[in-house]
């Protein structure tokens, strides 16, 4: 079965402080096979978990990203990272570089992005963004 959702940095780390919040609920309501995360989401939620020097964070985020399907960024994330790039740019409304790489990324896979920062990613086409946070 191919994931549906992609979910974003914000989304696993409200996952990770409330494991039994409402984003547990909604994947409880999707199942474990229908979500996943990019390789980009991982470097930064263990970016953040490092920086923190939280054993017990770390150890959280770690069972928690254990359970999720993690793929790797490789083609055709890099042409839709080129149109995506091209197109926000010339309208001069580029987004952040991380987000743009995870936007490209769910456009690759065609899943729904997963996040509560719907405002950045409502500015890509094609896009499907959702924010679980807010059920």
């Amino acid at each position: 079965m191919r994931p549906n959702f992609l979910l974003d940095t914000n989304i696993i780390s409200d996952l990770v402080r409330h494991p039994q919040g409402v984003v547990a609920d909604c994947l409880k309501r999707e199942g474990e096979k229908s979500i996943c995360t990019s390789i980009v989401v991982a470097s930064e939620l263990r970016f953040g978990a490092e920086k923190s020097g939280s054993r017990r964070l770390a150890n959280q985020l770690e069972v928690i990203l254990s359970a999720i399907q993690i793929f790797p960024l490789e083609e055709p994330a890099d042409h839709e990272y080129a149109r995506l790039r091209t197109y926000l740019e010339s309208r001069g409304t580029p987004i952040g570089p991380n987000d743009m790489l995870i936007a490209a990324h769910a456009l690759a896979l065609d899943c729904t992005v997963v996040t509560a920062n719907e405002q950045e990613f409502s500015r890509v086409p094609g896009l499907k963004v959702e924010n679980w946070s807010s059920n």
